[in-house]
């Protein structure tokens, strides 16, 4: 394939076999033919650049970007990122913008303070109160803030209020137990109050970031962490001491859990200092329109008008088994999430977990009945049509007979997550305007030995609905492997990469 060079950055000088990769297959066990066919196929297009870094990719540069901080999401990218690709796609102010993962809204707020429009879909809770609030940024009356903040720093919680804040059974004695009665305290007397109700919603937006801080959960990999001062894990290791068993160790705990008044003072402190200074500027209100559904993209999307967007910029959760229900828990619980509903939405997310299930008898009742069933029949055509995810699959499967796969849900998690993805990709090229480009930051995979390809598998997949594969862009950080697998198979660098594709 001919190399298309769509945007002007450096070279840089770097050994392509550092990115590129051989083996597919540890010790080359299982088939890897089509998967070396699309690293060769697609490498012709895929630049190495240190244009983008990890800090750009991940939440880490959001932190220094006023609004973008309002929300500690750690899977967001940084406004960074979105300005840049806006800029290379040649958007312009009046066009839309879609995002089919909105998360904390990055692309949405750089698009609509850059005077384009957005359109964006997320399932969990905590992107509707962080999007709305961001929204609202040039409506907040600074004097109402102001009263708010002074509230805050005087607000007693009676001594007959025990009332706690919600909890899941997964983050139950989550909090000491004077924050859990605060925590709701702060949140019943805020929702009572005559405030406006963008305040009310900044307000619960401030105290979501505080739950983390004042409590015992730690985000960490795939699940929550607890410090071994929360009492249930003081239980469990009176337990292993009673039964000869070593305690749980302390080296993950935090150095402090802090107050909820204190942090709450601070989050507000930051939020007010930003509004403040935005405000300052000369912008009277967002020059661009948000359109935010707290829906599951891949039933939101088959609605939309086709033709009618001009640019995608998103990043996908990843194929990495990371359970954002149970690393969000602390929040889904305080937005009044119960059990049941958590095992809802972790089925309705993308399939990126080993508890995913199949969607497929799904998509296939709703296709049919919004009348678009031909659609879906030419999807899963594509889907079993590619060759790539065809041996992935094989692959897993026989080492997962070999007993090399510690937990069988990983095949069907990446059976699903390319699966829905081809789906979420028919639809935007349905959606988008010819002409339009679309961007995807996600990472490259290895489960027992068996690399998977993202980038290039994912281009391959858009390739087949339509799409014009543009770019790979690959960072010139490289992520390792679990201690486990590199134990038992080798070290594989595993790239992170940008795919810019075009209608």
């Amino acid at each position: 394939m001919k190399e298309v060079n769509l945007f002007n950055y450096t070279d840089i000088a770097v050994n392509i076999k550092d990115w590129k990769v051989d083996c597919f297959s540890a010790d080359n066990k299982y088939p890897q033919d089509e998967r070396k066919a699309i690293e060769e196929k697609y490498w012709a297009i895929t630049e190495i650049t240190d244009k983008f870094n990890r800090q750009s990719v991940s939440f880490q540069l959001s932190k220094k970007d006023r609004m973008q901080r309002w929300l500690k999401y750690k899977e967001g990218f940084s406004a960074e990122l979105v300005r840049t690709l806006i800029k290379d796609f040649n958007v312009t102010p009046g066009q839309t913008i879609l995002d089919p993962f909105m998360g904390s809204g990055t692309t949405a707020l750089v698009s609509c303070m850059d005077g384009m429009n957005s359109v964006g879909f997320d399932i969990l809770p905590m992107s509707k109160v962080a999007i709305n609030a961001k929204m609202s940024v040039f409506e907040y009356d600074l004097k109402e803030l102001e009263t708010v903040f002074q509230e805050v720093k005087k607000i007693e919680v009676p001594s007959n209020f025990v009332k706690e804040t919600p909890y899941l059974t997964i983050t139950k004695e989550g909090y000491p137990l004077k924050t859990a009665i605060e925590i709701e305290y702060f949140t019943e007397y805020f929702a009572g109050s005559k405030h406006s109700d963008n305040v009310k919603n900044l307000i619960k937006l401030c105290i979501l970031n505080c739950l983390e801080p004042v409590s015992y959960s730690i985000k960490a990999g795939q699940y929550l962490k607890w410090d071994t001062r929360c009492p249930r894990i003081q239980r469990v290791n009176q337990k292993r001491i009673s039964e000869g068993k070593a305690p749980l160790t302390s080296k993950n705990n935090k150095q402090i859990i802090s107050g909820f008044r204190e942090e709450l003072i601070k989050e507000l402190s930051n939020v007010i200092s930003d509004i403040k200074i935005i405000q300052q500027k000369n912008i009277s209100d967002l020059h661009g329109r948000c359109k935010f559904f707290e829906d599951s993209a891949l039933l939101g999307m088959p609605k939309m008008e086709a033709n009618s967007i001009n640019a995608v910029i998103s990043s996908p959760p990843y194929c990495n088994r990371y359970d954002y229900t149970r690393t969000y828990a602390m929040e889904l619980a305080y937005l009044g999430v119960d059990d049941n509903r958590l095992k809802e939405l972790r089925q309705e997310l993308l399939s990126c977990t080993v508890e995913s299930k199949t969607k497929l008898d799904m998509l296939r009742n709703y296709y049919n009945e919004i009348g678009r069933i031909d659609d879906y029949n030419k999807i899963v055509e594509v889907i079993n049509n590619n060759r790539t995810l065809t041996e992935i699959i094989s692959a897993l499967e026989k080492r997962n007979q070999n007993g090399e796969i510690n937990n069988k849900g990983v095949l069907r998690m990446v059976k699903g997550y390319f699966t829905e993805l081809t789906f979420i990709f028919a639809e935007i090229y349905r959606v988008c305007t010819p002409g339009s480009y679309v961007g995807f930051v996600n990472d490259n995979v290895r489960y027992a030995g068996e690399v998977i390809p993202v980038d290039f598998l994912t281009t391959q997949l858009a390739e087949q609905l339509g799409f014009k594969p543009i770019k790979i862009y690959t960072l010139m950080q490289k992520k390792g492997n679990s201690s486990q697998q590199m134990a038992k198979y080798g070290k594989v660098s595993l790239r992170k990469s940008i795919t810019i594709w075009q209608k």
